[in-house]
């Protein structure tokens, strides 16, 4: 793997520790969760065509961390996001988001349109909520039954509310860790390649407590955005499916969408096809 430099910026009186790496135009990535650290979604073959700025999200890693939790929403990431490309001297620049990383891209995008040469979006929505939970839920019990050959798939939904339920740290960790197969088409099949990749991961509850003041929902701001998008959904994504690409993709006038054959993480499941689909997207 490619060699990488880690910097750090204070905002708002909060340490914000970034790693880049790379060269060409700049691309800040913002990891899912939120709470989830950042390493999973380092991605060596952008770093090619992109010089990837990949956050260590406050409230996770070396980051700092909010005096008060409730201070944990998408403006906040948002605002941090901006901090940092202006500690880069970066007038314009790609946002890669994945999953929450996504609603944060999309927020900085409508806020600070004129910062953005293209937005990213993987496996994200422009709506939670009730029905999106639901159908999240609803896909997570459908898990065992895709994957009959996997008698281990079977414990998936019990671990994941079991996840949700993690009241410390290192418990968050260790259930994530268990419930991480859920977000794979087939884990199994790949796990020598997928598991190293996850060997340092670690998991915040902290983030998770932040108050929204409402459900994220931005599909009627996202027409009025003149932003090129990309937009990568995964077929078999249970939390974060085609049905939220497509409305983003629906929603948003300057938009393309990709549907591949994976669950929700498609840069690790189809690096390929996810590589060619940005450089051709950056280049275009």
């Amino acid at each position: 793997m490619d060699s990488k430099t880690t910097a750090e910026v204070e905002i708002d009186g909060v340490r914000q520790v970034y790693h880049v790496a790379g060269s060409g135009p700049v691309c800040l990535v913002h990891s899912g969760g939120p709470g989830m650290s950042w390493e999973y979604l380092r991605m060596p073959a952008l770093e090619v065509h992109l010089r990837m700025v990949y956050l260590e999200p406050i409230g996770t890693g070396a980051s700092g961390r909010l005096a008060d939790p409730r201070r944990y929403r998408i403006d906040t990431y948002a605002r941090f996001v901006h901090g940092v490309l202006d500690h880069l001297g970066a007038p314009r620049a790609y946002l890669l988001g994945h999953s929450h990383g996504g609603f944060v891209a999309q927020r900085y995008a409508l806020d600070h349109p004129d910062r953005v040469a293209g937005l990213i979006l993987v496996a994200t929505s422009p709506v939670t909520g009730a029905e999106f939970w639901a159908d999240a839920m609803a896909n997570l019990q459908k898990v065992p039954a895709r994957l009959p050959q996997r008698p281990e798939a079977a414990e998936l939904p019990a671990a994941f509310q079991e996840a949700l339920a993690a009241t410390d740290d290192d418990t968050l960790t260790e259930r994530m860790r268990r419930v991480l197969p859920a977000y794979f088409d087939d884990y199994w099949a790949r796990e020598a390649e997928i598991a190293p990749v996850f060997a340092t991961f670690r998991a915040w509850v902290a983030p998770s407590g932040g108050e929204e003041p409402a459900p994220f929902d931005v599909r009627a701001a996202l027409g009025s955005l003149d932003v090129p998008t990309l937009v990568v959904s995964g077929e078999h994504d249970f939390i974060c499916g085609p049905r939220w690409g497509r409305m983003l993709h629906d929603a948003m006038p300057k938009s393309q969408l990709i549907v591949l054959d994976c669950g929700h993480m498609a840069h690790l499941e189809r690096p390929a096809e996810f590589t060619r689909a940005v450089a051709d997207f950056i280049g275009g």
